[in-house]
């Protein structure tokens, strides 16, 4: 998930949303001690230990966007299907139409 997904999403996604993406996390996840996306400097055990207890017991920062935001863009992996943004292909064509030739390994003296 990406910072910009996770800030759109954030403005509507619902408290029981959170906590099933929490409740796939925990599922999901298997090293906990990947650096989180969101602070480099912490693992994503410790930014669990930071937002669960927040989502569980309802507390005030629960309700400011940024920390949706911040959560989103942590565990937005482990969002249902259906409130993940479409991909898009990425099958542009490039800006400048690229000169090739196949590399000659063997040159003659």
């Amino acid at each position: 998930m990406n910072k910009r997904d996770a800030k759109i999403i954030a403005e509507t996604i619902t408290t029981d949303q959170l906590a099933a993406m929490f409740d796939n996390a925990k599922k999901g996840i298997t090293n906990w001690r990947e650096p989180s996306k969101v602070n480099p400097s912490i693992s994503l055990g410790a930014a669990w230990n930071i937002y669960y207890p927040a989502l569980v017991k309802r507390m005030r920062p629960i309700n400011l966007p940024h920390v949706k935001t911040n959560m989103i863009w942590l565990f937005g992996d482990y969002l249902p299907e259906e409130l993940k943004p479409e991909k898009k292909s990425n099958s542009r064509k490039p800006a400048v139409d690229v000169f090739h030739q196949d590399p000659v390994f063997e040159v003659s003296q």
